[in-house]
């Protein structure tokens, strides 16, 4: 079979290696960049302070977010709360559900581990303009997308 250069320049196992590398290389470069700024977060507690900097949140939403299992993400909790970063709140509406907050240092905290973000986003698109940007962005979503299984 002869191969085309739209099917040639990227194989699905090329596709799914290609977005496994970038996705492991921002995870390590954004620890990194948390551990320089001298923060001992691993990034999955990142990305749950920062679904927490724009709100309340249940543990279920927060797994989600971090994409880890109820009983991993129960874990992570307890870690940021020994640190004095969340509280866990009781649901009045249903008293076996739990509301999470940001205490106030977990709102200082975040401050300081968005711009740590914000370095690393800039890092892995350096090079390129806004419209290539926003572009890869798009493309990344239509993949998401495509492949959701919600849309079956």
């Amino acid at each position: 079979m002869k191969t085309t250069p739209s099917n040639a320049a990227c194989s699905g196992s090329t596709l799914g290696l290609l977005i496994r590398q970038v996705r492991d290389n921002l995870w390590a470069r954004m620890e990194d960049e948390l551990a320089k700024a001298g923060h001992d977060l691993t990034f999955s507690q990142y990305v749950t302070i920062k679904k927490l900097a724009d709100g309340i949140a249940s543990v279920t939403d927060l797994a989600r977010a971090a994409e880890l299992n109820p009983g991993a993400m129960t874990r992570l909790l307890d870690k940021l709360e020994a640190k004095g970063l969340i509280v866990r709140v009781d649901d009045p509406a249903d008293r076996r559900a739990l509301h999470i907050h940001l205490t106030d240092a977990g709102a200082v905290i975040w401050r300081d581990i968005n711009e740590c973000g914000m370095r690393v986003r800039e890092r892995a698109m350096s090079g390129m303009n806004d419209a290539e940007r926003e572009q890869l962005t798009l493309l990344l979503e239509r993949v998401r997308d495509n492949l959701s299984l919600s849309g079956d």
